[in-house]
């Protein structure tokens, strides 16, 4: 592996000098002489003094080197049976008018904007807007609750939101514009106007502070790019925090296009003029770097869709958006696959589409399951590539990397860290694990281009939450291991390593043996507490549609492949069969919110949770067999 164990060499020991050589790809107004730099508290800080418009080198750039008329996005939504396409010309002069009209509502650089709306062509629209004035974005997920909006725009600080109208599920119309009043009258914050794009399904009744989107835009002006130096702030995307309060994940401006630029040629084995497909959604880290702005940086195409895996109308989708598109790379959660599969177990719907475009697939967001792994990899012709990153870090940590040198595939791992991630694993007093031993997974400073800079407005808490555990390291908060050849396995958070009788056990292994029996669509393994052995585990199993069988015979086959496969140490002895598993909205199954039902402690229902049913469903069968206060035990 010559090219990538030479990138990799020189990224760690060279990063000045590697990184430089990135950026020279990306369009500057000032080039940076100052590649990296430190901040106060010895976090890096890339091309400090450099000068760079990331809406210029997306859109104005490409224009200007003849791809005008090259489609930029496409726009499919089942939901409302609409499609689009935007050229590049035609997006950069929508997102110019658009600047424009923000800038008359006196957004400047620096200024915050709260971005709410659905997967619609104008999502991108208004984001590519605030970075052509330089203003700072936060895109809060459609839908999301007036409680966490009201937060999000407390800590954010807008001074302007822009919102659709509506937005639009598989069954139901779901009104924005009583969620942000209702936020609003919430927030000690107000905005000095809200700008509504009107849906025609459901158009809003607008006060005194709206605007009408349309009527806005037909009389702005055309805006010019604004400048900002390197490190300035493109954008703020909230994540979940342990304190109950969001932590707003800061983005700088010109790092994270160089990183998102490389990432695609090397990682994403793209080519300009190719179109990416990634079917996640804006108000996700996914969705900022491989729908909005990572494609089109590198002159590809990035399909925007609005629909369901499956629903919309059927699990036929993903193949249809490939044959549709000419899809050279797509993108999803695993948790996607798992529900095609489930609904589709023999993928015959895959039969009447022809996806011969499709060069690779690519898998992120939580841990691929081997299971489904083989699923995928039986089942198409191309490389199934499992990838591992986080909100923080803005594109992928490890990663298989075709476009720099294609490496052997493994079920279950994230394969090698990506250039300029100094990635490690530790024991608990700090030290490197051997090869095989699980332990934290830490990244060694400085933290490459492209991953976040602070939390707003809490530079303590970003020092806390990542930097002070290992001092030196970014902790990740992922458990995992490397093997013998330097293959990076990521078991889980760190949380869902459980503690039976004394023995550290991976839950995730747990997951791998159950997810391999052929009935099962679906599972989780969590640790409840016990009162004998401090923690046993708990499996949930969603079986696939079409399991005919005794739910008994299921559960009691599912303990019995686990004390095979793992060992009567691993004391799984309780399995439920349930319909649904709790998710928030980006796929991740919410065990820690299923280990406080299972273990009879307080929960809410959090504002990520996709189905909150799901969640009454779950806890409706744990109070019916009596989990967590008399476990049920099966022979």
């Amino acid at each position: 592996m010559n090219r990538y164990s030479d990138a990799y060499r020189q990224a760690t020991e060279q990063p000045e000098v590697f990184w430089a050589e990135q950026a020279r790809r990306l369009p500057w107004y000032t080039p940076p002489t100052q590649v990296l730099s430190y901040d106060d508290q010895q976090h890096a800080r890339w091309f400090s003094d450099g000068e760079f418009n990331i809406c210029y080198a997306a859109l104005d750039h490409h224009v200007a080197q003849g791809r005008a008329e090259q489609p930029a996005i496409y726009w499919d939504s089942p939901v409302t049976q609409s499609r689009r396409t935007l050229t590049y010309r035609e997006l950069r002069d929508q997102v110019a008018h658009f600047a424009g009209a923000l800038a008359g509502l006196g957004v400047r650089k620096g200024d915050r904007v709260v971005i709410y709306m659905p997967m619609i062509p104008e999502a991108l629209v208004a984001m590519y807007a605030c970075a052509r004035l330089g203003a700072i974005h936060s895109v809060v997920f459609g839908g999301f609750a007036p409680h966490e909006l009201a937060m999000r725009i407390e800590d954010a600080e807008p001074t302007v939101v822009v919102a659709a109208s509506c937005g639009i599920e598989v069954d139901k119309v779901v009104p924005y514009k009583p969620i942000i009043d209702q936020a609003l009258t919430q927030s000690r914050h107000q905005p000095d106007a809200c700008v509504i794009f009107q849906r025609d399904l459901h158009p809003a009744i607008l006060g005194a502070r709206d605007h009408d989107w349309g009527e806005l835009v037909a009389n702005a002006p055309f805006a010019e790019c604004v400048p900002v130096k390197g490190s300035d702030p493109l954008y703020i995307l909230y994540t979940s925090g342990t304190t109950g309060k969001p932590k707003g994940v800061m983005r700088d401006t010109a790092g994270y296009a160089v990183a998102l630029a490389y990432s695609m040629q090397t990682i994403y084995a793209m080519n300009p003029g190719e179109v990416m497909c990634t079917a996640s959604d804006v108000g996700w880290v996914v969705g900022h770097s491989y729908i909005v702005y990572g494609p089109l940086l590198h002159g590809c195409t990035s399909v925007v869709y609005e629909g369901k895996p499956v629903n919309t109308p059927d699990a036929g989708s993903f193949w249809r958006l490939i044959e549709t598109y000419r899809v050279t790379s797509f993108f999803t959660a695993p948790t996607a696959f798992r529900a095609v599969k489930k609904a589709d177990p023999e993928a015959r719907l895959l039969g009447e589409y022809d996806i011969s475009s499709l060069k690779h697939l690519y898998v992120a967001g939580e841990r691929l399951d081997p299971p489904t792994f083989h699923w995928l990899d039986d089942l198409l012709d191309v490389p199934v590539i499992d990838h591992w990153w986080q909100t923080e870090t803005g594109w992928p940590i490890a990663a298989n990397q075709p476009g720099l040198e294609a490496m052997p595939i493994k079920a279950g791992s994230a394969s090698l860290p990506v250039p300029g991630f100094n990635v490690q694993v530790l024991d608990r007093e700090g030290e490197q694990a051997a090869p095989m031993e699980q332990g934290s997974v830490v990244i060694r400073q400085p933290l490459p281009p492209g991953c976040l800079t602070g939390i707003w407005r809490d530079p303590q808490r970003f020092h806390s939450a990542y930097m002070a555990a290992f001092p030196g390291y970014y902790l990740t908060g992922d458990g995992g291991y490397f093997d013998e050849t330097g293959y990076l396995f990521i078991m889980g958070r760190t949380d869902d390593v459980i503690n039976v009788a004394g023995h550290r056990l991976s839950t995730g292994e747990m997951e791998e043996v159950v997810g391999g029996h052929p009935a099962v669509a679906e599972c989780a393994v969590i640790g409840i507490h016990d009162a004998l052995k401090g923690q046993v585990p708990l499996g949930l199993v969603i079986p696939k549609d079409d399991f005919s069988g005794d739910e008994l015979t299921l559960e009691n086959e599912l303990i019995a492949r686990v004390r095979e496969t793992i060992g009567p140490i691993a004391c799984f002895k309780q399995v439920l069969v349930v319909n649904r598993l709790p998710k928030t909205r980006s796929g991740k199954i919410l065990r820690k919110l299923l280990r406080n039902m299972a273990d009879g402690k307080a929960f809410g229902i959090p504002s990520t949770i996709d189905d909150p049913t799901s969640l009454e469903e779950v806890h409706a069968i744990m109070c019916d067999r009596a989990v967590g206060s008399a476990l049920i035990r099966h022979a």
